[in-house]
């Protein structure tokens, strides 16, 4: 990996973890389109969860459970999901290059 594709993967590390850790604060306050509709049609209050997504959800509601500070727990969510999706992407590339370019035998 060249100095300039390293520093454009860093920098688009920092813009995501702002916008996952900072600004997602923000913007989780205000509904997305389903839940809006739900609310302007009178159904969000009757929206239940089954036991599947209880049980599997890594980070249930966007928040980090245990922690009690509205902006921590919204935060932590968003770092710890950007990171994840940071990790799985780098798994990928790195699966792809060696199926581009196998070892010698």
């Amino acid at each position: 990996m060249t100095k300039q594709t390293k520093v454009f993967v860093i920098a688009g590390l920092g813009v995501s973890l702002v916008m996952g850790g900072v600004i997602s604060f923000w913007a989780s306050s205000h509904p997305d389109g389903l839940e809006w509709v739900a609310g302007e049609k009178g159904f969000e209050d009757k929206a239940t969860e089954n036991e599947i997504q209880k049980d599997a959800a890594p980070i249930p509601d966007y928040e980090v459970p245990g922690v009690h500070n509205d902006f921590l727990k919204v935060s932590l969510a968003g770092v710890i999901g950007t990171l994840i999706c940071f990790g799985l992407a780098l798994l990928l590339g790195w699966v792809l290059k060696r199926r581009k370019h196998p070892a010698a035998a």
